[in-house]
């Protein structure tokens, strides 16, 4: 295997590793990734918003890169927006080769490519710094949708899609298996195949025009997302546990090696909040799009007293577990 400098490549190795990887083809985008190009150039769209968030990857391995474009597409898509220009930072430990290199970019094209998302630029190095690859994403994109938390009022009810833990329960089969070992092989696969699941750009295209605002719980899981929705409005949430969608196979993992499944990292859940006057529509659209939902709680009277959220992850102490 070629050995390479620490910091940034090679304008040949460049192209032939990073560059050619860049997306789906974006007509607005004038200027993307290239060599020489400080910034891109994009042709604004027709819309009143623009979305943007920015996401690291920091506890998957395995589809990591494609984890990045999911996680940052997310949060665009939960401000109502199409996710269509991605930035991309990866900082690669020199020992890992181009190969690490050149398979996390695949993954990140490949994603891309399947949601009409353009990367358009970012930065890659080898480091001697790091023991293991560092991903940063930014995701942007046009939005018509004005959906923010103070926009929740009381007796707005939560919508939430798919089942709790989703993401969680992806990473630990994928890059901790050992841990499943009391689950079937066809059980690891379908935990394993979640990892397919991650993206909520359907539901929120579905839903955003009836939301007064949308949230992806990732660390924290799905109440650490509430307890984040109810600090940021004040508003105190009455959650249904009983009506919280988890899987068997993450009842009983949960069971099994001990841990919170609502306090696992879920991405790919999408948390919808609606006037209660729309809530029918909202689980009739969903079930044609033969997406999964339940309504699992109701927003109640302001706090009394303002409280941090609590954003304990249950996913960091799983995978730190001996093998």
């Amino acid at each position: 295997m070629p050995e390479y400098a620490v910091g940034k490549l090679p304008p040949d190795v460049l192209k032939d590793n990073v560059l050619r990887y860049a997306g789906a083809p974006r007509p607005e985008v004038l200027v993307g990734p290239g060599l020489g190009e400080d910034a891109a150039l994009i042709r604004w769209e027709d819309a009143p918003y623009l979305a943007a968030a920015s996401d690291p990857v920091v506890g998957a391995t395995h589809g990591a890169g494609r984890l990045l474009v999911h996680v940052n597409a997310n949060d665009v898509a939960c401000k109502g927006g199409d996710p269509a220009w991605f930035i991309v930072t990866l900082i690669v430990p020199a020992r890992n080769g181009m190969d690490s290199v050149r398979r996390l970019m695949e993954e990140v094209h490949d994603a891309c490519k399947a949601l009409d998302i353009a990367v358009v630029g970012g930065h890659t190095e080898l480091t001697d710094r790091y023991d293991r690859p560092v991903l940063a994403g930014t995701m942007m994109g046009p939005s018509h949708f004005d959906l923010r938390a103070e926009n929740i009022q009381e007796g707005d009810v939560l919508l939430a899609t798919k089942h709790a833990g989703l993401e969680g329960m992806s990473i630990i089969a994928h890059d901790r298996p050992d841990l499943l070992s009391f689950l079937s092989e066809s059980e690891l696969e379908r935990a394993c195949s979640w990892q397919d699941s991650l993206s909520v750009l359907k539901e929120a295209r579905l839903l955003r025009d009836l939301a007064r605002y949308m949230h992806d719980p990732t660390e924290g899981g799905l109440v650490g997302g509430l307890e984040e929705i109810c600090c940021s409005r004040g508003l105190d949430a009455a959650l249904d546990v009983s009506r919280v969608p988890i899987s068997p196979l993450t009842v009983k993992a949960a069971e099994k090696i001990g841990f919170d499944p609502l306090r696992l990292i879920s991405s790919g859940v999408l948390l919808a909040v609606l006037p209660p006057d729309k809530a029918d529509e909202a689980l009739k659209r969903l079930s044609a799009a033969n997406v999964a939902a339940s309504v699992i709680g109701r927003f109640g009277h302001p706090r009394s007293k303002k409280t941090a959220p609590d954003a304990h992850e249950e996913l960091w102490n799983i995978l730190a577990r001996p093998r």
